[in-house]
């Protein structure tokens, strides 16, 4: 692509480095910026970089917040007995969204994968079996995704916490295996979650 701007093209290059942003778009959005007034561009820059700066997770379950333990964890309408493990963030608003659940969350940061370097050490697995064993928990549901590194996860998890007095399940499988659970649509994610299956090996 050809620009006839170095300033242009680095913008672009930028924005090309975002998921699912190709050049051709990121080429939109640079141009929808710069016609725009400086204030709303301004904005827009500004929320970006707070954003980075300003932005923590949750000391008790981990997930993104504007404050050192997030609404739902602090909310008073929360079953804290029920946790539900989630790989990342966009986990917790799919399944938010599904409007079914009203326990509290526990994110891991990601998935085992030993293909790509990811061990248990570099996931928040510790912390949540701390919570298993100081807090009331009376059941963890593992939902994770259906793919082999969801169910590696949720083996070793299973691992660390059966000897805890808690029930231990997973969501039901209405999520074909392979699938991610963000794009899970959100009545089948509902169902997923109400009829949870027990865990075992």
């Amino acid at each position: 692509m050809n620009f006839s701007s170095r300033l242009l093209e680095n913008a672009v290059n930028e924005f090309s480095k975002l998921p699912g942003i190709g050049q051709k778009t990121a080429l939109r959005l640079v141009l929808h910026l710069l016609s725009q007034p400086s204030e709303d561009v301004g904005r827009f820059s500004e929320s970006i970089v707070r954003l980075k700066k300003e932005i923590r997770f949750c000391k008790i379950c981990g997930n993104i917040s504007d404050a050192e333990v997030c609404e739902i964890c602090t909310s008073p309408k929360r079953d804290k007995t029920l946790i539900c493990i989630v790989e990342d963030t966009r986990d917790v608003m799919a399944i938010e969204n599904t409007n079914q659940y009203f326990g509290v969350y526990h994110v891991l940061g990601g998935l085992i994968s030993p293909m790509d370097g990811v061990g248990p050490s570099e996931l928040n697995i510790e912390p949540l079996v701390e919570r298993a064993r100081t807090s009331p928990v009376q059941e963890v549901i593992l939902a994770l995704s259906a793919t082999m590194e969801g169910d590696t996860t949720i083996f070793y998890i299973y691992k660390k916490l059966k000897d805890f007095p808690c029930k231990i399940s997973t969501i039901a499988r209405g999520i074909a295996f392979g699938g991610e659970i963000e794009y899970a649509d959100e009545i089948t994610l509902a169902r997923s979650i109400a009829t949870r299956v027990p865990y075992g090996v």
